[in-house]
């Protein structure tokens, strides 16, 4: 038994660092668009389906980005797991830095999916600032330098972005992705 439980902490170092490397490695590369060659995606080929296939993708991304928010930073949050001494702060901090950069990757993914929808895009383009103004706060998350000011923020942003959708005829639903999906 002592021999289990001293195998236990380098364990679980050594996988909170993979799934840490993994996931700054996975939003931290450029959008080239390497990515479409290894991935199979319709190709639309009129305009209605270009506009259909970006309300598509847009809600898609969206919604994973409010789902991984509220999940990993709100609810936690207001909990009040992330205040020092609280159990399991520090897990709770590491799942919300990797959240934050995963929000805010697919805030930025939908904003760019909305530029394929005349409608779209015009509710979308006001939001652009107050995505990018998210840029900073996930590795303050994985720090542990939360405050309410920035969950705040990333509340806000989300549902500028959820409202924007509705308003375009796009309606965002919170879609919580798989820790996996978290970590690249």
């Amino acid at each position: 038994m002592f021999r289990c439980a001293a195998l236990r902490r380098p364990v679980v170092a050594l996988l909170l660092t993979c799934f840490l490397l993994a996931g700054t490695t996975a939003c931290g590369g450029d959008d080239s668009g390497n990515r479409a060659s290894s991935t199979a995606s319709p190709s639309p080929t009129t305009s209605a389906q270009k506009q259909k296939w970006a309300k598509t993708r847009f809600v898609a991304n969206a919604g994973l980005a409010a789902g991984a928010a509220y999940q990993w930073i709100v609810k936690p949050y207001r909990a009040g797991t992330f205040k020092k001494g609280a159990d399991g702060r520090t897990l709770a901090v590491v799942k919300a830095g990797l959240a934050g950069a995963f929000a805010y990757n697919r805030l930025k993914a939908a904003a760019e999916n909305a530029k394929g929808d005349p409608l779209l895009s015009k509710a979308v383009a006001p939001l652009t600032a107050g995505i990018d103004s998210l840029k900073g706060l996930a590795a303050k998350m994985g720090k542990g330098d939360l405050g309410a000011g920035d969950v705040g923020a990333f509340e806000s942003v989300i549902n500028s972005v959820k409202e924007a959708g509705k308003s375009a005829g796009a309606e965002v639903t919170n879609k919580v992705p798989s820790p996996s999906q978290l970590g690249g």
